[in-house]
């Protein structure tokens, strides 16, 4: 049944219930029948479901692997390590999630939970819970609505739906039959009330609200992020990598004659170094580091892999109302002829109030934003007495007071112009009173045309001098008014919006205002904060007589859209999607809901709905726009780091492959040992790599475009390979030189040993950010990883673990040098791939 079409007596018998409310046994009943007033979430996986889903990365999987492999093989030492570095990337990924999600319950919206309701004929508060079919509820202003209602008694009522449809002036609400689907007589769930009072009786509850509707569109399961993707497809070339090596290195041990078993060990330890075992753990740090940064700076981020997508996205969807926009009607232009009276009439003529306690404004947004600029523009103490109201409706569009002044009694009016504008007959200038002519009424037109078409609300002031015996006829009071100004208004953008999208624009990121509001509205929005070919926009009606394939091309023109419902917003996001771009959405409302969870990434603002919230992957705290600059900064830091890891990570097990390979191929003795290749691969690797996680920005990262390439392109390959051939020549030049000229096999080994390890130490600068900022981590790791390296080689009980005995320390004199010929190597690629290959 549309309840909007019925009468208040068929609504009350078809929900078997009255005027005076239900009874508290009948509400109990019906409890028990339609269930509890809520929405219903999906349901969560349980913590240890949660800790066991971090051992199903591909990464992962191929580590416990390698780690049962070693103990099969009784390597208890290197098995022990690896199951370590699992461990430990479990519990880090699984602290920082819940951490996560903790930070998410925080956050959630503290919305009213009671209501009053009639039950018994009695007012009673009553949990929104605990609302039920056939209430009678009772609102009033500063109310959130518990459930839908069909108002069946109002007084002056207006409620904001901005959460809803995205309108962001209050809608007026009637009890009368509505038949044009207007809803005007339908207040919906979790929307609030700004002015008046209202009886309703509950229709839907639940899920069965529009708001429930809407939640059904967003419970489907979100997809793979990007960095989720590219992670898993460089898992899988890894592991493709691992046994190919491990393949090659046994087959050709088993040729020398080398003892199986040996030449087993040996291979498992060359897959474990052809597997950047370091990368989970670095990939989940990285990532939680940016959490918690992000997070001190008003991000939350709920999923921690979703950090990285901002950084990929191309195409910001933003809704208008509170995210573009301060959410807050704001007087932005006046043309005022006696300014006493019209700030007189606006304060007066007006039911906007301050709590004193709490400096909260309650009433009409339009109500406020004029008695905020009559406020903050006169310092006149109106004290008055107000006699009579008549209220705004829509069809007079005004409201009037009749108030006493100075013991003289007024009639003050404010409303629509259009209309206003022909009850005038004379204007005020400063006080002194004349006719208003046919050319004060053009040039009032000519201000008012200026306004609208700008897309201002405007109000117009007039007053008029009552006799003591007045008439009773509104329409005789409103006549032969006194003109005295106008003022216009909107719903403002927020001061940093402007900058914020020329930044995305300089980033390569395109932004697109999605609003339910008029057309005009949101083309002068568009405009002001400098969205690109803001004068096009495309509307909901357009969008629906377009098929998918249409809307796909209109989403690469269009930037603006408006009066757009849910469903449309879903369709664009997906339209875009289809386009191969990478979608963040931005809203507050739970109109905003099934886009935010169909997007690449879902941003809602911490001001904004639980439905919003609990569809996003990433909150807004200080609903501030420019955050989002940040955080797609951060993003990409991020993603950059991960790189720079990979990089440098690869480079060494693609060093350390090539050593032992070429090694057996020369039939010479292998350089290291297993043991030393998991300390190079595992140990050493460790505080460098990490250092690189927490690499500041590079100076240029919002002056490029978004990356779509892969985390390991085939360019980036190539620089890896001929890195790691540098490394390996050093490294068996050395040991072969060593080897020719008397020296024992554990002293060449050691040495060899501490010159791989020193070019890894050195590589690490090379993969260092082109960044203003110092990373003192980076240092300290590296200095860490030397001493370390140092006790490996001269602390007796590694020498036995390690297989290492001490050096002359006049042979780190060339150890170093030999070290340093990596930052030539690298300097040579580079302008190799500057002059052939345009990299």
């Amino acid at each position: 049944m549309k309840w909007e079409e019925v009468s208040k007596q068929e609504v009350l018998q078809s929900l078997e219930t009255s005027i005076n409310g239900l009874s508290q046994n009948e509400a109990i009943s019906r409890n028990k029948e339609y269930g509890s007033n809520t929405l219903i979430e999906q349901e969560k996986e349980s913590q240890l479901k949660e800790f066991l889903s971090q051992f199903t990365e591909p990464l992962m999987i191929l580590l416990i692997i390698a780690g049962i492999v070693a103990f099969l093989i009784n390597d208890l030492i290197d098995s022990l390590v690896i199951f370590f570095v699992v461990i430990l990337n479990a519990i880090i990924g699984y602290r920082q999630e819940r951490k996560a999600e903790n930070a998410m319950e925080n956050l959630k919206s503290m919305t009213t939970n009671t209501t009053i309701a009639l039950r018994d004929n009695k007012k009673i508060r009553i949990n929104t819970e605990d609302v039920t079919i056939g209430d009678i509820i009772l609102i009033e202003e500063g109310d959130n609505i518990p459930a839908d209602l069909r108002i069946i008694d109002s007084y002056d009522l207006k409620i904001n739906e901005s959460s809803l449809t995205g309108e962001s002036l209050p809608v007026h609400k009637y009890d009368d039959v509505c038949t044009d689907n207007s809803h005007n007589n339908i207040a919906f769930m979790d929307t609030s009330v700004t002015s008046g009072r209202a009886k309703g009786v509950v229709t839907a509850i639940g899920m069965d609200t529009e708001i429930g509707k809407i939640a059904t569109l967003i419970q489907d399961d979100k997809e793979d992020t990007p960095l989720q993707i590219k992670i898993d497809k460089l898992g899988k070339t890894l592991s493709l990598l691992g046994i190919v090596i491990c393949v090659v290195i046994f087959v050709l041990e088993l040729i020398q004659g080398i003892p199986a078993a040996n030449t087993f060990m040996t291979a498992v330890s060359l897959a474990v170094a052809a597997i950047p075992e370091g990368l989970p753990a670095v990939l989940t740090l990285t990532l939680a580091l940016g959490m918690q940064k992000m997070a001190k700076n008003k991000a939350i981020v709920r999923k921690l892999l979703a950090v990285e997508t901002l950084g990929s996205c191309n195409v910001i969807c933003t809704d208008k109302t509170g995210t573009l926009t301060m959410n807050k009607q704001t007087v932005t232009e006046s043309y005022i002829k006696d300014s006493d009276m019209t700030f007189k009439i606006g304060y007066l003529c007006n039911n906007a109030k301050i709590d004193e306690k709490s400096r909260e404004h309650i009433g009409d947004p339009t109500d406020i934003a004029i008695l905020d600029y009559t406020i903050n523009n006169s310092t006149q103490d109106y004290n008055s007495e107000r006699i009579h109201e008549y209220p705004l409706d829509s069809i007079r569009k005004r409201m009037s007071t009749i108030n006493i002044i100075d013991n003289e009694k007024f009639i003050l009016v404010k409303g629509a112009p259009e209309l206003l504008i022909d009850l005038c007959t004379y204007k005020s200038e400063e006080g002194k009173i004349s006719e208003l002519k046919k050319q004060d009424k053009e040039d009032i037109k000519e201000k008012l045309g200026v306004y609208t078409d700008n897309a201002l609300r405007v109000i117009l002031f007039a007053y008029k001098k009552l006799d003591d015996e007045c008439p009773d006829d509104v329409r005789l009071l409103e006549s032969e008014l006194i003109f005295t100004g106008l003022m216009a208004m909107m719903d403002p953008p927020r001061p940093e919006v402007s900058k914020s999208i020329a930044t995305c624009k300089n980033a390569g990121i395109t932004v697109k205002m999605i609003t339910g509001d008029h057309k005009n509205t949101a083309s002068s929005i568009a405009q002001l904060v400098g969205i690109d070919n803001a004068e096009d926009v495309l509307t909901g009606d357009m969008i629906s007589d377009m098929t998918d394939s249409q809307l796909i091309e209109a989403v690469q023109k269009y930037n603006v859209y408006a009066r757009v419902f849910p469903e449309q917003k879903l369709r664009i996001v997906k339209a875009l999607k289809q386009s191969d771009e990478i979608v963040a959405m931005t809203g507050d409302g739970v109109n905003d809901a099934p886009a935010l969870t169909n997007a690449n990434i879902g941003i809602s603002m911490g001001s904004g709905t639980d439905v919003a919230k609990n569809s996003s992957d990433m909150i807004l705290e200080n609903n501030d726009f420019s955050t989002i600059i940040y955080a797609i900064k951060e993003g990409r830091t991020i993603y950059s780091n991960i790189k720079r890891f990979i990089k440098f990570q690869l480079s060494t097990n693609i060093a350390a492959i090539l050593t032992i390979l070429f090694s057996s191929l020369l039939y010479i003795p292998l350089p290291f040992n297993p043991v030393q290749l998991l300390w190079i691969n595992i140990i050493m690797d460790g505080p460098p790599a990490q250092s690189l996680g927490v690499e500041p920005s590079d100076k240029n990262i919002m002056n490029v475009g978004p990356t779509k390439d892969n985390l390991l392109s085939n360019e980036n390959l190539i620089h890896i390979t001929l890195i790691g051939l540098v490394m390996m020549c050093g490294t068996l030049g050395v040991y072969i030189y060593e080897l020719n000229n008397g020296s024992s096999y554990l002293v060449a080994s050691s040495i060899a040993f501490s010159v791989f390890v020193v070019y890894q130490l050195f590589n690490v600068f090379n993969c260092k950010s082109n960044s203003n900022k110092t990373n003192k981590t980076l240092y300290i790791s590296v200095i860490l990883s030397f001493i370390l390296q140092l006790c490996a080689i001269y602390v007796p009980q590694l020498q036995t673990i390690f297989k290492t005995t001490a050096i002359n320390p006049t042979s780190w004199i060339y150890i170093i040098l030999v070290g340093l010929l990596i930052f030539v190597a690298e300097r040579v690629i580079r302008a190799f791939e500057r002059k052939f290959l345009n990299i």
